[in-house]
C-alpha cells in the first residue's frame, strides 16, 4: 500500500506541475480520487509496474479533464478553445486552461486509431517516463517508441492546430 501510494504521489506531483499555478485541485486531493478509481473493490490483480501506471495515469487525466470541463462550464458557458499544441505544452497549460481538453479530446480520437501510439502518449507526457521505460513497459524497443512518438506529436499537433468537426 505504502509503495502504490508513492507512486501515485510522483505521478500527481508530475501532472499537477503541468497545470495552471492557481488550480484548485492538490496533488493529495488528485491521489485520493486515482486511488478511489483504481482500487473500487481492494481486489485489482495489475499484469506488471507498466500496467498499474498506465492505468494510474489514465485515472488522473480523466479526473483532470473533468475538472477542466466543470471549469470551463462555469466559467465559460462550456465553450472550448482549440489551441495549438507544440513542444510547450506544458507551459502553455498554465496559460491556456483549454489546451488539456482540446488534447484529451485528440488523444481519445488517437486511440481509437491506435491504442498503442495512445498508450506511448501517456507514457511519455502524462507520466513522464522516459523513451526507454516506455518502451519495457510496452514490450516494444525503445526505437519503435521514439519513432511513434514522433509521428503522434505531428498528428497532435495538426489534430488540435486544424480540428475537423464531425
Amino acid at each position: 500500500m505504502e509503495a502504490v501510494h508513492g507512486e501515485l504521489r510522483l505521478l500527481a506531483r508530475h501532472y499537477m506541475r503541468q497545470e495552471r499555478l492557481d488550480h484548485t485541485l492538490q496533488p493529495t486531493a488528485l491521489v485520493h480520487e486515482a486511488y478511489l478509481r483504481l482500487f473500487p473493490d481492494q481486489q485489482v490483480d495489475w499484469k506488471d509496474h507498466g500496467d498499474f501506471l498506465r492505468c494510474a495515469a489514465r485515472a488522473m487525466r480523466q479526473i483532470l479533464v473533468d475538472h477542466a470541463r466543470r471549469r470551463n462550464r462555469a466559467k465559460r458557458g462550456g465553450e472550448l478553445n482549440r489551441v495549438p499544441l507544440d513542444s510547450s505544452v506544458a507551459v502553455a497549460s498554465d496559460q491556456q486552461p483549454g489546451i488539456l481538453l482540446a488534447l484529451d479530446e485528440a488523444l481519445t480520437r488517437l486511440t481509437k486509431l491506435d491504442p498503442r501510439q495512445g498508450e506511448v502518449v501517456e507514457l511519455l507526457y502524462f507520466t513522464g517516463m522516459t523513451q526507454g521505460e516506455a518502451a519495457k513497459a510496452l514490450d516494444v524497443s525503445p526505437r519503435t517508441v521514439n519513432r511513434e512518438w514522433r509521428l503522434v506529436r505531428a498528428w497532435l499537433h495538426e489534430e488540435i492546430a486544424n480540428p475537423n468537426p464531425a
